[in-house]
């Protein structure tokens, strides 16, 4: 028998671990790896260069893309908290283009790290990282928001790609 305090299921996605910790993870890896192992990469950018455009990368992804989908869905009255219920899909703004813009902009912001940090092995860990949101956030949010708006979620499904 259940316990009456508890909901017999709850209403979000079943994401088991808060998705920004993997692009974090990815990049200290990285930064840890390179102290162990350097790759080097052949070519050098002046760091003035390499910080801009790491910067700029970084930046485009966390406030443009990033700050763009967290806007949009808070003008729906919703949150980008995955543990939290959806109430409506979401198809406006970036969410036209990619499924996932959120999870979209913290794979883009590792490789904005691996250009700031000139560093080989955050580049290398990225594309781990795109599989490890996958499996881990993107693929139970999509099995929740099957469940929960059915037909409508695979229409959407079917106009609107996962990453781009």
């Amino acid at each position: 028998m259940t316990n009456p305090e508890e909901p017999a299921q709850k209403d979000h996605a079943r994401v088991k671990l808060p998705p920004p910790l993997l692009p974090l993870a990815t990049v200290l890896a990285g930064v840890g790896l390179k102290a162990l192992w350097p790759l080097n990469i052949g070519w050098q950018l002046s760091p003035l260069l390499r910080h801009w455009l790491g910067g700029l990368v970084i930046a485009g992804a966390i406030l443009g893309l990033g700050l763009w989908a967290v806007i949009t869905m808070r003008r729906t009255g919703q949150t980008e908290n995955p543990y939290q219920p959806s109430t409506e899909i979401v198809d406006k703004g970036p969410f036209r283009f990619t499924r996932n813009p959120m999870y979209l902009q913290m794979v883009i912001a590792c490789i904005g790290f691996a250009i700031l940090l000139w560093n080989l092995w955050i580049l290398l860990l990225t594309p781990l990282c795109a599989w490890a949101l996958q499996k881990s956030a993107i693929l139970p949010e999509e099995r929740y928001l099957e469940e929960k708006f059915g037909e409508a979620y695979l229409d959407y499904k079917r106009r609107v790609r996962r990453w781009l």
